[in-house]
């Protein structure tokens, strides 16, 4: 397991993070920028009889941006907070789905990283995408 899993932000961020433990979201950081989110959808995550609310698709794509984002600047003392998104949908997802979303950093700047993220489901078809933005700023100013 990468030793950034463990890093006192992680940790804190996962303490912190009651909504993606609400939604049943979990992680893992495969390395600086790469991170594996997963989350099952259930029936509380429905919009229409069948098939699940886009925005719980968001928030798993706003998470995996964001701790990636945030795996790649905690070794500098610092924390993350998306300033825009951009999410397409490919196809619907449905209940019992399983569902992982993965990250990249496409570029790294001091304050500034654009990121990347993909959903896929069990049959490893793209379900959704999205590009963002994140800032960089030190962990004090978020109450750590």
């Amino acid at each position: 397991m990468n030793p950034l899993n463990q890093h006192p932000l992680i940790q804190k961020y996962v303490e912190m993070n009651r909504f993606g433990s609400f939604l049943g979201m979990e992680f893992k950081i495969i390395e600086a920028g790469n991170v594996v989110y997963s989350l099952t959808v259930r029936e509380d995550h429905l919009a229409t009889p069948h098939s699940a609310h886009g925005g719980v698709l968001s928030a798993l794509l706003d998470a995996t941006l964001g701790v990636g984002a945030l795996s790649a600047v905690c070794e500098e003392d610092k924390v993350v907070a998306t300033v825009e998104m951009k999410v397409s949908f490919f196809r619907p997802v449905f209940l019992g789905d399983q569902l992982t979303a993965t990250s990249s950093i496409l570029k790294k700047g001091n304050r500034i990283l654009f990121t990347e993220a993909e959903i896929h489901n069990q049959k490893n078809e793209l379900v959704a995408k999205a590009s963002g933005t994140m800032n960089a700023y030190p962990k004090e100013k978020a109450g750590y």
